[in-house]
């Protein structure tokens, strides 16, 4: 979806669905990178990975081989630079950190990112925890960092969706963009954890990692949303969150 070599040329040009979800997506990342050139990527780790709640450092690099094509991308630096550094490239590097190195590659190079993973089958509780812990962090430092979550949405919203249709996926989708635009920590910290999964709505803990790290604030942030649809049957949102001390 985002990165068009995974998409041909049919992802590399024109104003469809495609062009116009990475645009919103890079228009946040754009953001993301005016503000802070340190990201914290929170991201879910694979059901099946046998380390869960970890940190990918950003000395890390990847490739998206595993999705049909060798692209090749970091959490800092160039790839001139890493070339040259001679780093390893793990062929195993989570989508969440493959994307935010990505992302950090077209908007601001400069960026350094570091990816924190939570487990898929995470609590709301535990996924809250993690997100206080990570605010709690934040503000001790003294330089501006810039937090980047990326989960997918419901997969169950069509009948040609990854996980075929489920016809409460609409109405638990459309609950999530509500909550995702209006900043509503609460009604991210209730999503269901059983519903969600079996909806397939993989950033479910992130998303609530996302509400945990604005609880600390008196009131609901300010929210700019880029974009919220599913052209594939999969819940796509792209919303920028600014706390109060941001503004």
């Amino acid at each position: 979806m985002l990165v068009p070599e995974l998409e041909g040329t049919a992802g590399a040009v024109g104003d469809g669905p495609v062009a116009t979800l990475r645009a919103a997506v890079l228009g946040a990342a754009g953001e993301l990178a005016a503000r802070a050139s340190r990201w914290i990527v929170v991201g879910v780790a694979d059901s099946e990975a046998v380390e869960t709640d970890r940190v990918i450092g950003s000395e890390s690099v990847g490739t998206f081989r595993g999705y049909g094509v060798d692209v090749r991308v970091g959490l800092a630096g160039s790839m001139a630079e890493r070339v040259s550094a001679s780093r390893s490239v793990d062929p195993l590097l989570p989508l969440p950190a493959l994307i935010a190195g990505w992302l950090r590659e077209q908007v601001a190079p400069g960026v350094v990112a570091e990816c924190r993973l939570i487990s898929a089958d995470a609590s709301a509780d535990e996924a809250l925890t993690f997100g206080r812990y990570l605010r709690a962090e934040l503000d001790s430092e003294p330089e501006p960092t810039a937090v980047l979550v990326v989960g997918d949405g419901a997969a169950t919203l069509s009948l040609k969706a990854p996980r075929y249709l489920d016809e409460r996926a609409e109405g638990v989708q459309a609950e999530i963009d509500r909550a995702l635009s209006a900043g509503d920590r609460r009604a991210l910290a209730a999503l269901d954890t059983q519903l969600c999964a079996e909806l397939e709505v993989e950033g479910r803990p992130a998303y609530q990692v996302l509400a945990g790290l604005f609880a600390a604030d008196a009131a609901d942030p300010e929210v700019e949303t880029l974009y919220a649809a599913a052209p594939f049957g999969v819940g796509y949102h792209v919303s920028v969150w600014r706390s109060g001390a941001a503004r």
